[in-house]
């Protein structure tokens, strides 16, 4: 296999380039890391602001011997009109700051080339956003891959959408349609589509750039894995003709406490307090709830959700975004006396939360999600069923997969795609969706089913396994590529 050639000059050195939100960094951190455990060499790409964090994660990795680093570039805040602490998308309040962001993220293509120039690389994993590194990888003869952080079955669904604009047949938006020229028979409404398929934005014009910009790419490396959905994968390999390699679950290249603790951002919460309180509960007797690092709730849902699991008698752990401009405890959605009264039930995390710790623990019974494809997974490989509360991108997609196809979790009822915030649900949905999923009948049936995949995913990353054959050929090609790009100089 190529990356272990032993000498120098045989390494194949890859750069990544992730969109700057924790969504799209977190997994391709991952992914640096297994490459470099492969063999290669991993350089990661990143602001000087989310530097830190990207050292952190690669940290334990980096003392191992593993050939991995981070280099930097700045974005052009300044230039595009953003103040400079606006550095990652999850800062992003409105459509208009968002448009301003991706123009900074554009301008980035000279300091991408310097690097290129620079350091060489053989290939070039960029995020499906940055279409336009496409073409730069192409001036230095080089491969580019295409980084989806999502699954076969959101983007060939999606795909199919966009190609057969199914959604323009119907007489109203709740009217459902089936997703045509696609396995399984998915129904999906026009309320649910993300809205650059609803009505024509800039959005739209540069969505399809970055499906133009991924036929062009050298193929698409995908955080998911063949078992998982092979119907699907063979869809987008065949019936769409995309070269696509399945090398997930990312998440599962970090073996040990520290190393799931320390993805992503600083914990709001010390670990080992976090599992202490965990170890002390039955398994499968708690929920967890969080939306990912991009969903917004105002302070009417958030005290529906407080309502809905306070009444259901339920133990959880709870992940809210932390409001800066509110002192703790002043919170307006939170009940009177509400943190005293489920002192020993309920656990509020304010902020950033060791997510794949949480779940991996035994005593979490369902997670409540916003269906983010990172979100999916790792519950997917914790064996963990779902609530299903999608709120924007292609999670409505997600949420099909995983109550329709997987049948491991259910469905809030949400029907409303929205960019930010999320659609109102009243607390006695949220109850009863939480008595499901933990202590029905119907629960146990999705527990033994998601168990099943948690299973099929760990067996898909060991050696000889679907996602690390796939990762294997990958490098092969890759190293051909560069012979044959060597023999050319």
């Amino acid at each position: 296999m190529i990356g272990q050639m032993g000498s120098e000059n045989n390494q194949l050195h890859i750069f990544f380039f992730p969109l700057m939100a924790p969504g799209h960094t977190i997994p391709m951190i991952d992914m640096a890391k297994l490459f470099a455990i492969r063999g290669c060499k991993s350089t990661l790409i990143t602001t000087p602001h989310d530097e830190p964090t990207f050292l952190k994660s690669i940290a334990k990795a980096k003392d191992s011997g593993f050939d991995i680093d981070v280099v930097t570039v700045i974005l052009p805040l300044k230039e595009v009109g953003l103040p400079e602490d606006c550095d990652n998308l999850n800062k992003v309040t409105s459509v208009e700051i968002r448009k301003q962001f991706m123009r900074a993220i554009m301008m980035l293509d000279r300091q991408l080339e310097l690097l290129i120039e620079t350091l060489a690389p053989d290939c070039l994993i960029s995020d499906m956003f940055l279409p336009w590194t496409t073409e730069i990888a192409a001036k230095y003869k080089i491969p580019r891959l295409a980084f989806h952080g999502t699954s076969a079955f959101s983007i060939a669904s999606t795909e199919c959408v966009r190609l057969y604009e199914p959604h323009k047949k119907v007489s109203c938006d709740s009217e459902p349609f089936i997703i045509p020229n696609f396995p399984g028979e998915i129904t999906m409404s026009r309320m649910q589509l993300p809205d650059l398929f609803r009505e024509e934005t800039d959005f739209t014009k540069f969505y399809n750039e970055v499906k133009e910009s991924e036929k062009r790419s050298f193929g698409v490396v995908m955080n998911s894995f063949y078992e998982l959905e092979p119907a699907y994968a063979d869809h987008y390999r065949t019936f769409l003709g995309r070269r696509s390699w399945f090398i997930g679950p990312l998440s599962l290249c970090n073996k040990g406490t520290e190393d799931k603790a320390h993805r992503g951002n600083q914990a709001s919460i010390d670990q080992h307090e976090c599992l202490k309180w965990l170890d002390s509960k039955q398994p499968n007797s708690v929920i967890y709830i969080c939306f990912g690092s991009m969903a917004n709730f105002n302070a009417a849902q958030l005290h529906e959700i407080a309502v809905g699991l306070e009444a259901s008698g339920q133990q959880f752990i709870w992940v809210v975004k932390k409001d800066p401009n509110v002192e703790e405890g002043k919170e307006e959605w939170l009940p009177d006396g509400y943190e005293s009264r489920i002192r020993n039930k309920g656990l509020i995390i304010r902020g950033w939360a060791p997510q794949v710790l949480i779940l991996d623990h035994e005593a979490i019974g369902g997670f409540v999600t916003h269906c983010g494809w990172n979100s999916t997974l790792e519950a997917i490989t914790a064996g963990v069923p779902m609530v299903t509360w999608p709120v924007a991108a292609e999670q409505f997609f997600n949420e099909k997969f995983v109550t329709q196809v997987l049948k491991v979790g259910v469905s809030i009822g949400v029907k409303q795609w929205v960019r930010l915030f999320g659609d109102s649900v009243k607390s006695e949905r949220v109850e009863d969706a939480v008595k499901r999923v933990l202590g029905s009948e119907e629960a146990e049936e999705m527990r033994r089913r998601a168990k099943a995949l948690a299973e099929m995913a760990r067996g898909a990353v060991e050696e000889g396994g679907s996602s690390w054959s796939d990762l294997g050929v990958l490098l092969q090609e890759l190293g051909q590529q560069r012979l044959a790009h060597i023999k050319k100089i």
